[in-house]
């Protein structure tokens, strides 16, 4: 009997380093800071925040229209500026390096990427008054909350998940998640104060964002709100390699009707 009380101490002892464990490294599970590899200097805006300066890759233009992208966790988003430069002809172009990220100082947490986020929108929409947001993977639920507070123009979400505590919870079965996370990225929760014309696009074999979680996420908006565009055959990575996925950024695609927010 003493035996087997000991094993089943020493089990609880080492399920509570392994819960302690994943609290202590849970940051560095979500967030894989990049270096910026593209662009010259000319091209970079420095952005002083509280705590912080950030580095924002950037295409100025004049006139009305700017968009706005946050990336994914391991993201270098100036890879990404010749593409939306090509897909949003005529707009300025805001791509925001997290903190941790490019040259960015501070380091990233999920109330840090909504500040930095708000803090790029009202930088932006001082000089371009119709803002466009895209947020891709972990920036979709930065897009989602900068959309439930800001008067944006229009919310594009690329490959979005409804909670990051969704996607921990299947990740990690054993694990008391939802006590265990500090950055939980509620987008379920932002989504039905968001008025703006909402795009989701999800990639038809995702191997990272269940199709559940992104389909959770469509019926959180108010009806009408948001539509959805599956785009098929590709992965969370390789979805852009897809003719629909810029069509569906610049918001030509056709929206798939089967699915419509409750």
């Amino acid at each position: 009997m003493r035996m087997v009380i000991g094993v089943i101490l020493a089990a609880l002892a080492l399920y509570v380093v392994a819960c302690v464990g994943l609290f202590l490294a849970q940051r560095s599970l979500i967030y894989f800071p990049q270096p910026r590899r593209f662009g010259l200097p000319e091209s970079v805006v420095k952005l002083p925040v509280n705590g912080a300066v950030l580095e924002v890759s950037a295409r100025p233009e004049s006139g009305p229209r700017a968009v706005i992208y946050l990336g994914g966790n391991a993201e270098d988003v100036s890879a990404s500026l010749p593409f939306l430069g090509e897909t949003f002809p005529g707009q300025a172009l805001y791509l925001l390096h997290y903190r941790g990220y490019g040259a960015s100082t501070g380091k990233p947490s999920e109330a840090a990427l909504f500040a930095d986020a708000l803090a790029l929108f009202d930088m932006v929409q001082a000089s371009h008054p119709q803002v466009t947001v895209i947020g891709r993977s972990l920036g979709s639920g930065v897009a989602v909350h900068v959309a439930s507070v800001r008067p944006v123009q229009r919310l594009v979400l690329v490959t979005p998940y409804d909670s990051i505590v969704g996607i921990a919870e299947m990740q990690f079965p054993w694990f008391p998640v939802t006590l265990l996370l500090r950055d939980k990225f509620e987008s379920g929760v932002y989504a039905a104060m968001v008025n703006a014309p909402t795009t989701i696009i999800v990639a038809g074999n995702d191997e990272m964002i269940p199709r559940a979680s992104s389909e959770l996420l469509m019926t959180r908006f108010k009806p009408g709100v948001a539509h959805y565009i599956n785009v098929p055959d590709t992965g969370h990575n390789t979805i852009s390699d897809s003719p629909l996925y810029g069509a569906s950024l610049a918001g030509e695609a056709a929206p798939r009707a089967a699915l419509k927010a409750r």
